[in-house]
């Protein structure tokens, strides 16, 4: 008696046919030229937002000296040393060892290394314990391990409007 099935056939027989293969239903034309207007013109807003979601990332690894700018979307982590410029829209990451020296704007900065200037218009920024931090920080959180160490004026948790209204009445009330 055998466990199993044995799938090889008795000598002298023939194999049985395989089933004739399924055929995928055919497609409505309308829906199919929407559909490729829509991913040609980037209306598609199940693409975008799997495209923000699933944003890649840049890496200047650890060794590598850069100096320029980067602009654009997308995540970027620095574990070297960049001079320069960084106006993103996704995450900028400084790993603990690396340096930047310049202007910073992303949605959420993380500092574990050394940043040599300011951060504008972040969502939230985080310093780690081995972040050292010099220039001024505007963000809307912010996130200070202890340890870190930093130099500058730091806005948070302002909204745009409040701060607008802020600085409209500062000269207002003065007293000579």
């Amino acid at each position: 008696m055998a466990l199993w099935k044995d799938s090889t056939p008795a000598p002298g027989s023939t194999p049985a046919p395989l089933p004739p293969l399924a055929r995928e239903p055919a497609r409505e034309p309308e829906r199919a030229t929407a559909q490729v207007a829509a991913l040609n013109t980037g209306h598609d807003p199940a693409r975008r937002t799997k495209e923000r979601t699933e944003m890649k990332e840049s890496v200047i690894s650890g060794g590598l000296n850069i100096e320029g700018k980067i602009e654009g979307s997308g995540n970027v982590r620095i574990g070297g040393r960049f001079k320069g410029d960084v106006h993103i829209d996704g995450d900028l990451t400084i790993e603990a060892g690396a340096h930047l020296t310049g202007q910073v704007r992303a949605n959420l900065v993380v500092v574990a290394g050394e940043l040599q200037g300011n951060v504008e218009s972040a969502r939230r920024v985080e310093l780690a314990d081995t972040a050292v931090m010099t220039g001024d920080v505007k963000a809307g959180a912010l996130t200070v391990a202890a340890g870190s160490r930093m130099r500058g004026q730091v806005e948070f948790g302002w909204e745009d409007k409040l701060g607008a209204r802020t600085q409209d009445t500062r000269g207002a009330g003065s007293v000579k």
